[in-house]
């Protein structure tokens, strides 16, 4: 039996408040959210998701004093981009309190938690007591999913419930940060880390780990479809070849007034707008698979602000899978 979509909020919280698992929409991407601070309800997470214990979760938060629950220290540069940045798209790496499980965290003595800017999921989580561990509501390493259907599609009857948000704004996860050290980003996501440096100053960067992350995403291989994705270069191409472009405007560049090879084109955005390319990245990446193509030629968005992000996750999609 497939899992219902449903936006029955009571319903959602009855699930959790019994150990059970439920998909939730963000601003980002769907969640699949279950009792954080619940290991036996955690581990649920990770066998619907077929995901390696060795990949921590983001716990979920829906105001600020939640954070006495789950973390031993919150530095003052953290605390300014919360209050800048929150609710949005910006995951904080802080110490964990004794609370949060080690299934959360992979062993880690830190935890990730934000808190998202969506409305249904800042309701649900008002009427719980505790965080929501929520990764993508996704098979291990495929696309994340962006609307309820998705879910559905890609977890059918292995969850309890969907909760239906509708399709989501940003469309690409969270941008994490953290401060173990130095204020460091661990995957770039919907914040840039232009804005975050405008905010607090000079912030490093460190978006790969290929055996023990410190956070979600910093793996090589990650949100990829089935279909191969090979970088556009024009000689290339061969006819009837399925090409992504960034924008409507790029073509030129390749092919100029007179193309030479026909071939099947899409396009991330239409407008050569870097916010409409993020929500829609995993949307298309789907689309793909859907329409049963085995291989695309992709060109990457310009390598500044959001573009980064869109980025990182089209060279991890086209990491090869086993």
């Amino acid at each position: 039996m497939r899992s219902e979509i449903g936006n029955d909020i009571f319903k959602s919280v009855e699930i959790l408040n019994r150990g059970g698992i439920v998909a939730i929409p963000t601003e980002t991407v769907y969640g699949l959210a279950a009792n954080g601070l619940d290991a036996t309800a955690v581990a649920k997470i990770f066998e619907a998701k077929n995901r390696p214990f060795f990949d921590p979760l983001i716990l979920h938060i829906a105001h600020s004093d939640a954070l006495n629950q789950i973390v031993s220290n919150v530095p003052q540069k953290a605390k300014i981009l919360m209050d800048h940045f929150w609710p949005g798209p910006l995951t904080f790496v802080l110490p964990k309190s004794d609370l949060v499980p080690d299934l959360v965290t992979s062993g880690h003595p830190t935890v990730a938690v934000r808190m998202p800017n969506h409305p249904i999921a800042l309701e649900l989580l008002s009427k719980l007591t505790y965080p929501l561990a929520a990764p993508s509501a996704n098979p291990f390493g495929y696309v994340s999913p962006t609307n309820a259907q998705h879910v559905q599609d890609q977890l059918g009857n292995k969850i309890d419930y969907i909760l239906d948000g509708g399709s989501c704004c940003v469309g690409i996860e969270s941008t994490i940060i953290s401060f173990e050290n130095n204020p460091t980003i661990l995957r770039l996501g919907g914040i840039t880390q232009e804005a975050i440096e405008g905010i607090i100053g000079p912030v490093n960067v460190s978006l790969n780990e290929h055996s023990n992350p410190k956070a979600p995403g910093q793996l090589d291989q990650h949100y990829s479809p089935y279909c191969k994705l090979k970088d556009l270069k024009h000689d290339q191409l061969e006819p009837h070849s399925n090409v992504l472009f960034y924008s409507p405007q790029t073509e030129e560049k390749y092919w100029g007034e007179n193309p030479r090879i026909q071939c099947n084109v899409m396009y991330l955005t239409n407008n050569n707008a870097s916010i409409e390319a993020a929500a829609n990245l995993f949307s298309v990446l789907r689309d793909f698979d859907q329409k049963g193509l085995t291989e695309v030629y992709i060109e990457f968005a310009e390598n500044e602000g959001l573009g980064l992000a869109i980025n990182d996750r089209l060279k991890r999609a086209m990491a090869k899978r086993d």
